[in-house]
């Protein structure tokens, strides 16, 4: 019932929200004398901050016309490949003669499927494409798969990897980001077993949970303590009517992205809020660079029940392929198989989605491999999105992955790598990005790669006062508190900008904020409204 709830939800706001976006319109158009005013621009930037946080985020496009290659640029054109209900195989293909395209290494990026689009993936692929031929696995929303198409699971998704390599003709690397790292490592340890010609030349895993057991984080402790049933319970909906998925038992995306969010909600306020003075100041730039982000990060999918919940069970409850009895199809997994490949991992220090350690524990899997072809990385000061996205990711990760795959690729020359100091890299995005908010798209933790959070212990004393130190928060869901703060937010905006004293805005009265949500949950919780 809970996924009929959020459809009537947003069915219910829809009206106000059109209206919001008409009024956004009204106020902006430079016509309307209101528009040149102060009362018209902070009710233009309340109107549009309104429709933002009430919208339902579609999938997003690459978008990505071009690449630049030297001094040239070089048009990029997006072509479906395979194709099978529950995936795409996109091809970025460059506007190159074919026999410059044939000298450069094809990489198959395997796009995570936990929650978002593979288009979280664009600056990895922008990145690769100067250099590589690059393909990505381009998963679909299974609520948009009719129930006619069968079944998806563990067992598929490692089907449907060994099937792509196939139809690439084993001329591929295969770089695997965080979740598909096991499914990959496994289909690589089935084809060489079989002597497959098709296996990825390299395999690279970039923040895997190979072996969950070491360096448990908060995530691996949740699936540990509460089991695949619980999850099978409390978090498996079913589509509801009218999408084509209806009927499919799912994960949902937003419940995912719920999770994500209120972990960190003082800071998708804060972008929120610097959003709104943005727009009321003309800060054109620094409002793209929002909106971009969050339409992104807000555009999430669901996963099949079979398959969220088998995820659940092999890799964070019983540890199957680290422990050597993880099965497909009924056929054990034997990962000595794996022989020939080259088997580079990649791991960020502040990683607390993937512990240290986890990733890395496929080179002792793996021990049919010599040592010249394994290759760690562990990134510093860097968390889980920056290992395969950012400025990092571009200075330090990219260029060595460009160098591991040309070690294994017998139609490319070694090339060396100049990595940029990643402390002056660090330093660099801290002078022009006050608040990053790209840095909490994949953590748990309430600080990002650069600087701590001198905000987050507030969030956990926003239900039960008693939490004053930093003991665990409670059990109750801080879930329903993100639309208090967001809409307490918006209504404080409006009043500061329409009515407040010069130079005070919402962000400096954020205490008071806190007061007053902190009582009105209190308050909702005494009354058993939040029970």
């Amino acid at each position: 019932m809970l996924y009929h709830w959020y459809e009537l939800g947003h069915a219910a706001v829809k009206p106000a929200r059109a209206a919001a976006d008409s009024y956004r319109m009204f106020f902006n158009n430079p016509f309307n004398p209101l528009s040149h005013t102060a009362v018209g621009r902070h009710a233009a930037a309340a109107c549009e901050v309104f429709e933002r946080t009430t919208r339902r985020y579609h999938k997003p496009a690459f978008d990505i016309p071009t690449t630049r290659i030297g001094e040239r640029e070089i048009a990029v054109h997006e072509q479906v490949v395979w194709q099978k209900p529950f995936c795409r195989l996109l091809h970025f293909a460059r506007d190159l003669p074919s026999e410059v395209c044939a000298r450069d290494p094809r990489i198959l990026v395997v796009a995570p499927m936990s929650g978002h689009y593979a288009t979280l993936l664009r600056g990895t692929i922008e990145e690769l494409l100067p250099n590589h031929e690059v393909f990505i696995t381009d998963w679909t929303n299974a609520r948009d798969v009719p129930v006619s198409a069968g079944r998806f699971d563990l067992d598929d998704y490692i089907d449907y990897l060994i099937e792509m390599l196939h139809h690439l003709n084993g001329d591929a690397h295969l770089l695997a980001i965080c979740q598909p790292s096991v499914p990959a490592l496994a289909a690589t340890a089935i084809m060489e077993a079989e002597d497959d010609p098709c296996a990825p030349r390299s395999l690279i895993l970039a923040g895997g949970p190979i072996d969950t057991r070491i360096s448990p984080t908060a995530v691996n402790q949740l699936a540990q303590e509460r089991g695949t049933d619980w999850f099978r319970s409390n978090v498996i909906e079913t589509v509801p009517w009218p999408s084509a998925g209806f009927g499919r038992a799912v994960y949902p995306g937003f419940l995912q992205l719920t999770g994500f969010m209120t972990m960190n909600l003082d800071r998708h306020v804060s972008a929120h809020n610097d959003l709104f003075h943005h727009l009321v100041t003309g800060d054109g730039n620094s409002a793209a660079k929002h909106r971009a982000f969050y339409d992104e990060y807000l555009a999430v999918m669901d996963l099949t029940a079979e398959f969220y919940l088998q995820t659940i069970d092999a890799v964070f409850v019983r540890h199957s392929l680290a422990k050597g009895q993880m099965r497909h199809r009924g056929r054990p997994i034997d990962t000595n198989k794996i022989r020939s490949v080259g088997l580079m991992t990649i791991e960020g220090e502040k990683d607390d989605i993937t512990g240290l350690g986890q990733c890395r524990a496929a080179h002792n899997l793996t021990p049919s491999l010599g040592s010249d072809r394994k290759f760690h990385l562990e990134v510093p000061e860097v968390g889980h999105y920056g290992i395969f996205n950012g400025s990092r990711f571009r200075s330090d990760v990219a260029p060595r992955i460009a160098q591991f795959v040309r070690c294994h690729d017998p139609r490319s020359r070694h090339i060396t790598t100049m990595p940029v100091d990643w402390r002056k890299a660090a330093a660099k995005a801290q002078r022009h990005n006050s608040l990053e908010i790209s840095s909490v798209a994949f953590t748990f933790a309430p600080a990002n790669d650069l600087a701590p959070d001198p905000m987050a212990n507030r969030l956990r004393r926003s239900f039960r006062p008693e939490y004053a130190d930093d003991s665990e928060p409670s059990e109750i869901s801080n879930a329903y508190l993100e639309p208090l703060r967001l809409w307490g937010l918006l209504g404080r905006l409006m009043i500061d900008g329409w009515f407040g004293p010069p130079g005070k805005t919402a962000i400096e009265n954020h205490e008071d904020l806190d007061t007053h949500i902190s009582d009105s949950a209190a308050q909702h919780h005494r009354t058993g409204r939040l029970s």
